[in-house]
Formats: structure tokens, sequence, C-alpha cells
């Protein structure tokens, strides 16, 4: 009974002390120490702090776990627990590297991993990742990443809480690096199919022969590719037709960030609002009204319940009249809720188009697509089937769903291109004349195909009438 008073007692304290913000670990994790000043707080450590920056920016561009860790190795950077022994001095680690100094410089992926998994890195406190059983086990099963307990804003962050979040969305996402194809991927937990939800694979046509690898590649409806029309529709976007669309779109608005046109930033406002300017006003008013009122309903109640205790009313009168008033302060309250909640939503769409175009206007002149780019600004992007018109083209729509605004353009209307691939003249196997193959199996030309067709056509008739007569005798 002492011990369990006693485990109950340090786990409360060490809680209340965890709750209010302090860091009260040991040792400070890598890329910060603990300030002389207050050792329950944190700072930078300017000398690890660049490679924490480095491992998020390689995961911004879209760099895998294992692609990091290789670059870490081949610059020869320490790894943490090298580090803490050699520039901190602390002590428990050396006995690792005994006889095997390389491995100072061996990053493992969940030394990778961890570092970008941590909110400490954003300015978070994040404690209680494993937590005892009992005091009478040793056991500390370990938690999931969003059952971690998080205290924000606690110290000043390596990275921003956009970057850190982006990060998370990333690792979560199946990527794959270029690999023998030498395409790119940056689309990768981004794009969906705009009718099932499904995420949209990156599929290479081996029967193309092009010198650039995006367009050997188009994009299909994961759905469909597993269970096949039962599923969904195949929604094929061409690689190169989704580049160039989103590559344009976000040129235009950059434009309009550059050019600072408040015309249309107030637009956009307004159409990601619920409510407009005078709308804002006049719901600023109404609630000031209401505000005054709640305050007279106060005074009210408070002489009413003067005249009660003085018995100059009745507790009849009293109930009624109580019920009464608050009846009323419900309304008022209830409305009052709803108008905070219209002009917040206003609020959040001025600011959240502020900082779009604030964001957006970095990439006025970015020739090309990265994952850097798409990832800072695109939420999701979503792709319709595609629709042959009456006129018999065929068009195919896109969403782009960007952060802090939304879509912002209906819709993108794309005409899907057909890249046929122009071999190069062949000889033709029947009557030896150079021809232009139409597909890279061609092996006459167009005159000597048709008759070719023509008599196999024949001989296989041929064939099925025979062995119907056999059949019948």
């Amino acid at each position: 009974m002492y011990a369990a008073d006693v485990s109950m007692k340090v786990k409360s304290a060490l809680r209340a002390r965890f709750n209010s913000g302090l860091y009260v670990s040991t040792s400070p994790p890598y890329g910060y120490l603990k300030d002389p000043a207050d050792h329950n707080h944190l700072i930078i450590d300017e000398k690890a702090a660049p490679v924490v920056k480095l491992i998020f920016q390689m995961a911004l561009d879209g760099a895998g776990i294992g692609k990091i860790r290789n670059h870490l190795n081949a610059s020869h950077i320490l790894r943490p627990a090298a580090y803490a022994a050699a520039e901190r001095g602390e002590s428990g680690y050396e006995r690792h590297f005994e006889g095997k100094e390389d491995n100072r410089y061996q990053w493992s992926n969940n030394s990778v991993r961890a570092i970008l998994r941590s909110p400490v890195y954003a300015g978070n406190l994040v404690g209680y990742k494993r937590v005892a059983v009992s005091m009478k086990s040793k056991k500390r099963p370990s938690r999931l990443p969003e059952e971690w307990e998080v205290i924000p804003n606690t110290h000043e962050g390596i990275v921003t809480q956009a970057q850190f979040d982006t990060v998370q969305r990333l690792m979560t996402s199946r990527r794959r690096d270029k690999g023998g194809s030498g395409f790119d991927n940056i689309f990768s937990g981004i794009l969906k199919c705009a009718d099932c939800g499904y995420a949209m694979r990156a599929m290479s046509a081996n029967r193309r022969k092009r010198p650039d690898p995006i367009d050997c590649v188009q994009y299909v409806c994961n759905n469909y590719g597993t269970n096949g029309t039962e599923g969904c529709s195949a929604h094929t976007i061409e690689a190169r037709d989704l580049f160039d669309a989103v590559l344009a779109d976000i040129r235009h608005y950059a434009r309009l960030a550059v050019e600072g046109d408040e015309k249309r930033v107030r637009q956009l406002q307004e159409r990601l609002s619920s409510i407009g300017a005078t709308e804002q006003k006049a719901l600023e008013r109404e609630k000031r009204k209401l505000d005054k009122r709640l305050g007279e309903l106060d005074k009210l109640f408070s002489a009413l319940y003067e005249d009660k205790v003085m018995e100059r009313i009745t507790q009849r009168n009293y109930d009624m009249v109580s019920r009464k008033y608050e009846a009323e302060q419900a309304q008022l309250s209830a409305r009052i809720e709803e108008i905070n909640a219209s002009l917040a939503e206003k609020e959040t769409a001025d600011n959240g188009v502020t900082d779009f175009f604030s964001l957006i206007a970095g990439y006025a002149d970015a020739a090309e697509l990265s994952a850097a780019m798409v990832n800072a600004l695109i939420e999701k992007i979503t792709v319709g089937e595609r629709v042959q018109k009456e006129d018999g083209t065929v068009e195919q729509t896109i969403k782009i769903y960007y952060k802090f605004v939304g879509v912002l353009s209906n819709e993108l209307h794309i005409r899907p291109t057909k890249r046929w691939t122009v071999l190069s003249p062949r000889r033709c196997q029947c009557c030896g004349i150079e021809f232009v193959p139409g597909s890279a199996a061609a092996k006459y030309c167009k005159p000597c195909a048709q008759k070719i067709h023509k008599q196999q056509s024949n001989e296989s008739k041929r064939r099925c009438r025979k062995s119907n007569l056999k059949k019948v005798a």
C-alpha cells in the first residue's frame, strides 16, 4: 500500500508538471538543448538543428525514409546517440561504438522516422508515448502517434506546424522512388478518383517508347485496377495532361498574388464565406443588441430576486417571470452562438485567402512542378471520368483543393491528348516496300496486311466448316 501510494503521488506530480508545459525528461531530444536558465525548457541546438531541417525538407520534397537515411550516411553525419555522447557528453552511449567507429555515422530508418514523427520539432511538448501497465509490471507498451499526449507551443520549433503536418500526411501515403522508369510520382497520396474516392495509381505503359518518362505514364483509379468495372470505371488521365493543368492553375493564382489584385481577393473571400461584408456588419450590429439585452436581463433577474426576498412579489409570480426571462436568455444565447460561428467562419475564410495568396506568390516563376510545390499548396486533386461530347471530342474534369481555401475554380476541363509513338520506317515482309508501321508489332504494309488478314479469315472459315462436317458425320 505504501508503494502504491508513493507511485500515485509521483505520477500525479509528473503529470502536473507535464500539463504545465515543463520538460521533465533526463535528456533533450536530438536538435535541442536544455535551457541553462531553466532545465525544464528546451532551446534549439544550433549544431544539430540544420540536420533536422534537412530531414524535414527532404521529406517535403518527396524523399522516403530510406533515401533520407542514405543521404545522411553518405554525408558522414553523427547519428543521434553518437552526437549525444560526443557533443553533449552524455554517458551510456559509448558502449555501442567500442571497436565500431563507423557505427557513429550509420543512421537507421527508425532514427529518421522518430524525428519525422515527433511533434517536438514543431514546438510542442510530447509525452506518454509508452505508459506502464501498473506499478507491479515493467511492461510499457508503445502507443500509436495519434494516441500521444501533446502540449502545444511550449518552445521554439525547428520546423513550422504546417510543415510538420504535411510530412505526417506524406508518411501515411505510399510513395515510391523514381526507380528504373525515371518518373517521379509527385501526386502520390493527393490524387483521388472523383466518383469512388479511391487513390489514383500511376501506371507505366511499356508499349510507349518516348524519351520523356512522363509521356509513358497514365493515372488510373485504384478501385478499377483492383476490382474492375464492379468497383469503378477507369478515370484514365495522362500524366502529362495532369501536370500541365495543375501547373497552369498554380501559375494563374500566383500571378494574381504577385499583381495584388485586391478585387479578385475580395471576390474569393466572399465566395468562400457564407456571408458577405454587408451581412457581416449587420450581424455585428445584431450581436451588440443581443449582448445589451442579455445585460438588461441580468439586472432584471437581480431586481426580481430582491423583490422575492423582500416579499414584494409572491413565489408564484417569481417562478412565472423567472421562467420567462430564462427562456429569453436561452434564445439570445443560442442566437449569439450562431452569429459568432458565422463571424468566425468569415474570419477564417478571409485569413485563409490571405495566407494562400502569400504562400502561392513564391511560385509565380515556377518552370515545372515539384513534390515540394504540390505538398505545400495542394490538399487533394479529384479526377473525373472522360466524357464524349456531341461534337465527338473527349473532355475530362479535375478539381484542385488548395490548402487554406479549398476549390477556387469549380472545374478544370482537360481534353485528353493521344500521344502515339512515331515508329521508324521498316520493310514489308510480304512485298518488301518500305512503310511507316502503326504499331511495334506491324510486319506488313497496309495493302498487304488487308490481303493477308482476308486470307487468314477465309482459311479460318474453311477449317471451321471442315470441323463441323466431321461432327455431323
